[in-house]
């Protein structure tokens, strides 16, 4: 019995001294970091359900640059303001690489704007921003689609009686008639049962990508493939809206006129016939598909549960929601239209906008960024084929940066005069050149539609502010808000 347990703590040490020099080997100076296990890497040792948390608390004894191994995929993450602030916008060009994510690999087969690098990366890239700002993002036009949208959005709660009512869909059905407009030229009307089930279908997608399941499938996408499970499900509803943007593309080129495209996709339809005999372009269907679904799924989820996420904050500090509304009463009153041009003179209801977007953290990892090649960064190498994690948790919690990072405090956006402040270390969207494309239209929305909810309703919960728990559901690729019911009073 002696001989054997010798012989079990012996392979044991064994296979950890393997471990090590498969990291030190090369010579390459990989960063610290937690000593990992062949196949399964740290996981034995990483909070499943939050594994941010984890690499915070590791960090504390391997520094902000540390290594991890997630199974057996080496990882690089960053933690704190000034590391990820290093890479992603001082060391931009070797931090700019996108890691491919098994899940939505398996989904767009690295077709698309968000996973797709080098040279495809870069074109689509530039005529995404391009397009989406000659069609208003960020400029006038957009904001009288929002304004538009948003009546659409307060007759529907007015609807509502003052009833409770979960107000997931409420939010997704506006935000996301916002892009289709971009995208698609059209909106839809909120009872359009194909567009229920499509939204239905992205909230699934996006929580199932946030669940300990979802993210075995990152981890062991070959093993997964065998086993039964949820992601097969997921799959499968995932081609329902590749069928439907596959049918919109079909109609645009039926109805396409070259001298006045009226959408994204009719943009990417000329620029596809322009370069049909170019064999290197990458404008074409594939890459057509790939981005609108990008552009569908990131403009509808996103910014629909930061709006969702706020009401809920705001019954749960009801002096706050009051607050707001009395400076929009003062600036705008009760019957007028909100423009962008008014948040200047809301400095308190920009800094709650703000606060909301930082105390959500809704990407606590960041979208995982990818080693192209060898990197040099603060001493070490960081070796191609890298995952690499610029946590922007660590960044909107940085106790560097902000005065109570585990608070929801308004007052980190504002000055001792009440003025609106900015602050470096305000990351929802990421940096660099991988940066959220669409960042300014989801400016835009936040505050458009928050201010407009607030003009017309106080919201409350049933159970009182006491019976909202603001703690996340899901904590893994996202922070998914639990769901709870609202009242919508008018005011």
């Amino acid at each position: 019995m002696e001989l054997s347990s010798s012989l079990v703590l012996v392979l044991v040490f064994v296979v950890l001294m393997l471990v090590r020099w498969k990291r030190n080997a090369s010579g390459l100076s990989l960063p610290p970091g937690p000593l990992a296990l062949p196949l399964v890497g740290n996981l034995p040792i990483m909070d499943k359900s939050a594994p941010f948390k984890s690499f915070m608390k590791w960090s504390k004894t391997y520094g902000p640059v540390m290594t991890v191994y997630i199974g057996p995929q080496r990882t690089v993450v960053l933690v704190g303001y000034d590391t990820v602030k290093e890479a992603l916008v001082d060391q931009a060009d070797d931090f700019k690489g996108r890691a491919p994510v098994p899940f939505l690999y398996r989904v767009l087969r690295g077709y698309g704007l968000v996973i797709s690098n080098g040279d495809r990366w870069q074109q689509l890239r530039r005529f995404t921003l391009t397009t989406l700002r000659d069609f208003g993002m960020g400029r006038k036009r957009m904001e009288q689609w929002i304004q538009e949208e948003s009546r659409h959005l307060l007759n529907s709660f007015e609807e509502t009686k003052s009833t409770p009512v979960d107000p997931t869909f409420f939010m997704s059905r506006a935000v996301s008639n916002v892009i289709c407009s971009l995208v698609f030229g059209q909106r839809f009307d909120y009872e359009d049962k194909n567009f229920l089930h499509l939204l239905q279908i992205l909230s699934r997608l996006v929580r199932f990508v946030s669940s300990p399941w979802g993210q075995m499938y990152n981890i062991f996408p070959k093993l997964m493939e065998f086993l039964p499970g949820r992601h097969h499900v997921m799959f499968r509803e995932v081609e329902d809206i590749k069928a439907f943007i596959m049918t919109k593309i079909k109609e645009h080129e039926q109805n396409l006129d070259f001298n006045e495209p009226k959408d994204f996709i009719d943009c990417f339809l000329i620029r596809l016939k322009e370069e049909k005999h170019n064999p290197d372009t990458e404008f074409h269907k594939d890459n057509m598909l790939g981005t609108v679904l990008n552009l569908f799924i990131a403009g509808t989820e996103t910014t629909s549960t930061t709006i969702r996420y706020a009401l809920m904050l705001l019954i749960k500090h009801p002096h706050i929601q009051e607050q707001m509304q009395r400076e929009i009463d003062r600036v705008i009153g009760q019957n007028r239209i909100p423009t962008m041009d008014d948040r200047k003179s809301l400095p308190f209801t920009d800094g709650v906008i703000h606060e909301v977007q930082r105390y959500l953290d809704i990407v606590p990892l960041n979208f995982p960024h990818y080693a192209t090649h060898d990197i040099s960064f603060r001493g070490y190498v960081i070796p191609k084929d890298t995952v690499i994690l610029p946590m922007l948790h660590s960044v909107l919690r940085d106790e560097g940066q902000w005065e109570t990072p585990w608070t929801f405090n308004p007052e980190h956006f504002l000055d001792a005069n009440g003025n609106f402040k900015k602050n470096p270390a305000f990351f929802p969207f990421s940096a660099g050149k991988r940066s959220c494309v669409g960042e300014s239209l989801a400016r835009m929305e936040l505050f458009l539609f928050i201010v407009s909810l607030l003009q017309k309703f106080s919201f409350s919960s049933p159970k009182g502010p006491d019976g909202i728990d603001p703690t996340p559901e899901l904590s893994s690729f996202g922070n998914m808000p639990r769901f709870y019911d609202l009242i919508a009073s008018p005011r």
